[in-house]
């Protein structure tokens, strides 16, 4: 907690003061309204307080340091490009404070890093470092520019009725419009196109060209370039030697139209989604202040903030969300850009009370109206709930027809087991080559993981901070995901065009009973001639002190294939049921698709009808078993080979190899079971309690799995593969046994 110190008080005061600054700005994200319901509140309000008084410490800091510019040179986390960014952050919240308290000394501070800016930016090219498509003037990347535009329009705007008419004029000249031309008319690849980069883009031109009350530069960025203007840009580029992209419409709305499903679902991922729901959130809330006639938050039946609600869905129960595609681990709803977009959902939803545990968590709330709205209802109400996910589909692709993202949910005594499959589109560049990949929690802790990203990001020494070349060459392959890979290449053999022209197919996502949860995808398209079916089952077992995931993946080929399926765990192997064999001498598991980034540790073959492997994580245990068939190789790998530089994690795999079969099915059960304390040094139910697993009978009508505990329950899974609904009656003969049930799926406990 940050008390309100003695400096701030005095500031506060300043803030009674009704101070005369101009009549039309700030006008973007800061209103007059805005900064006189902050003023009554200020010293009432805690969070909002505790927020002011640590922006305040943090920015007076900084005015203490002085003012540096430095020349641009470095990649991403070298000392150039981290003062840069620093400057952008620091000067939108002292704009934000000068507007709070009247004390001039933010604007002053404001005033002079821009005119240091100014200076540099008409004696300065592009940016040195050549790695980005788009080299920007101050960063290595235009995206970087933009990100600057962005928080600076802010700035700018909160001090642009205190500058006199001349320095207005020399920024607006010198710095403001070139900059927004800079990332707009003489960089259109990376303007005029869908995708997050652009995205920062549009808002950057719009954002200060509502500023400057610049009506062509709004209207560049709420509907991209024209075609006069690429073509000049053409002329002037060698005929075109950069590449305009191809596509269906650009701009800001564009952006909007393309990106989301009318879930909210953003089609990068939720760890890109975060990071463009910013712009997408802050250029929307400038042009609700300056031109409301657009309604731009009622647009596509506001989907902009529906967006938040699909975002925060997709974490875990620590808040931290799911690496899906290019995902560095470990971000969360604490983001800054989630700060900003929790408030204003909250204030845009009539003060949504959903949404307060997600304020609560994240400590701080924006220095705007929308943060005194938040800050306010964390006040009022006393007894802020917990935060409750549910099991949901959200949809992918603009009209929610391309696939989804499947995440079933299930807490008991307050332990949550989830399961998240992945079955949208491809994701544009950021996606991987995993459909139908599926990774589980036990409470916030990963069960089966995703690997994420293969990058450090701002940290230089990993190449600069950016992607690595190991993102291409293991992250995005489909060996490196919970999901089977057909005769060791990838799906789609890593193209990535071809694998944008396809989705999977959601099958049945059924969660009516918190018992017994569903959800089913195929894919038909990632190999040639192969048809993969997917289902998992989050299951409540009389017997088991935990939910049991349930695992049918069905395979349909007329030829033979080699097929493996790997499960990626964290933690200690602790025992399995079948004998395995350490090589004398590690070798890379193939040359290309990823399996050259994989060491094999260890293999046995299957024995009996079942395999099952167990280990140990945090506290607790973990088992698979599965279903397997004569000749299955059970393989240890370690992720490492081939990694020189020690860029990869050294993560553990487990993998089931079936070779020489067409079409087959693999079952799997995993458990999350006992515990174990170092302190006690005692150990509970540390093994499985599956007996057996078997495939009673899977073709394209049903799949029928069997199971038997050693505490001697007996059930029986059956789905239905055809579509049917949950009224048709099923009669089935398996094995002499006659099923008879209602609806696609059901759990038979039977008495054995």
């Amino acid at each position: 907690m940050y008390p309100v110190r003695a400096h701030l008080l005095v500031l506060l005061f300043l803030a009674s003061i009704n101070l005369s600054i101009g009549q039309e700005h700030p006008m973007l994200i800061q209103t007059r309204s805005g900064i006189e319901s902050i003023k009554r509140n200020l010293g009432s309000v805690p969070k909002f307080d505790e927020t002011l008084a640590r922006t305040v410490a943090e920015v007076d800091a900084e005015i203490a340091k002085g003012i540096d510019v430095p020349l641009p040179k470095g990649l991403a986390g070298g000392y150039s490009h981290e003062v840069h960014k620093q400057n952008f952050f620091i000067v939108e919240k002292a704009g934000n404070l000068f507007q709070i308290t009247g004390d001039e000394k933010y604007a002053i501070y404001v005033r002079d890093m821009f005119l240091e800016y100014a200076k540099l930016f008409p004696t300065y090219g592009r940016h040195p470092a050549t790695r980005s498509y788009a080299p920007g003037k101050f960063f290595w990347q235009s995206l970087n520019d933009a990100n600057w535009l962005v928080y600076s329009s802010q700035a700018y705007d909160c001090i642009y009725d205190w500058l006199d008419k001349k320095t207005r004029k020399k920024l607006n000249d010198e710095l403001f419009r070139p900059m927004a031309d800079f990332l707009s008319i003489e960089t259109p690849q990376f303007f005029n196109r869908i995708h997050n980069h652009s995205t920062w883009g549009n808002a950057a031109v719009g954002m200060i060209g509502l500023v400057m009350d610049d009506d062509e530069l709004v209207q560049r960025a709420l509907y991209g370039l024209d075609t006069k203007t690429l073509e000049r840009f053409a002329k002037d580029n060698d005929g075109g030697s950069i590449r305009i992209p191809d596509q269906e419409g650009a701009g800001f709305l564009a952006q909007i139209d393309h990106s989301f499903s009318p879930d909210g679902y953003y089609t990068e991922g939720p760890y890109y989604q975060r990071y463009a729901i910013y712009p997408f959130l802050i250029f929307a809330q400038a042009l609700e202040n300056k031109r409301p006639e657009l309604k731009i938050f009622e647009y596509r039946d506001g989907v902009l903030i529906k967006g938040v609600y699909s975002l925060i869905e997709q974490t875990n129960k620590t808040g931290e969300f799911f690496p899906i595609n290019d995902a560095q681990k470990g971000m969360s709803v604490l983001s800054r850009e989630n700060i900003m977009a929790v408030s204003l959902a909250y204030q845009l939803t009539d003060e949504d009370k959903s949404l307060l545990p997600y304020i609560a968590i994240q400590d701080r709330v924006p220095l705007n109206e929308t943060g005194i709205t938040a800050a306010l209802g964390l006040k009022r109400v006393k007894d802020i709930d917990t935060i409750e996910r549910q099991s949901r589909e959200i949809s992918d692709g603009a009209n929610g027809d391309e696939g989804a993202l499947g995440i079933l949910r299930r807490t008991i005594d307050g332990d949550e087991v989830s399961v998240i499959m992945k079955y949208t589109k491809h994701g544009m560049g950021h996606g991987h080559f995993d459909k139908l990949s599926f990774f589980a929690y036990f409470n916030g802790d990963e069960m089966y993981q995703d690997y994420g990203s293969a990058r450090w990001v701002n940290i230089e020494q990993k190449d600069g901070g950016r992607y690595l070349k190991e993102n291409k060459s293991w992250a995005k392959q489909t060996i490196a995901h919970n999901t089977v890979t057909i005769n060791k290449t990838s799906q789609y053999k890593a193209n990535t065009q071809e694998a944008d022209k396809h989705h999977s197919d959601p099958f049945l996502f059924e969660v009516s009973s918190p018992q017994l949860q569903v959800m089913s995808a195929k894919e038909k398209n990632a190999y040639s001639g192969v048809e993969m079916h997917r289902t998992m089952v989050l299951a409540d077992i009389e017997e088991l002190e935990f939910p049991l995931i349930i695992d049918i993946y069905r395979i349909e080929s007329a030829e033979e294939n080699l097929y493996d399926l790997p499960f990626y765990y964290q933690g200690h192997v602790m025992s399995s049921n079948f004998d395995y064999y350490h090589a004398n001498n590690l070798m890379p598991m193939g040359e290309n698709y990823g399996y050259q980034h994989l060491w094999q540790e260890a293999s046995g073959k299957a024995v009996g009808d079942y395999a099952q492997m167990s280990w140990f994580n945090g506290s607790r245990f973990f088992s698979v078993s599965s279903s397997v068939e004569e000749g299955d190789s059970l393989i240890f790998m370690r992720v490492g080979a081939n990694d020189k530089d020690f860029h990869l994690r050294r993560d553990g795999a487990y993998m089931i190899r079936r070779q020489g079969a067409g079409s087959t099915t693999f079952a799997n059960l995993m458990e999350v079971h006992g515990s174990y304390s170092p302190v006690t040094e005692i150990g509970r139910n540390t093994y499985s309690s599956i007996h057996d697993v078997q495939v009673l009978s899977s073709d394209n009508q049903y799949s029928v799995i069997d199971f038997t505990l050693k505490q001697g329950g007996n059930y029986t899974f059956v789905i239905c593969n055809s579509k049917t609904d949950k009224d048709t009656v099923h009669d089935l003969e398996v094995n002499n046994n006659n099923l008879s049930w209602t609806g696609p799926i059901k759990l038979f406990r039977n008495n054995k």
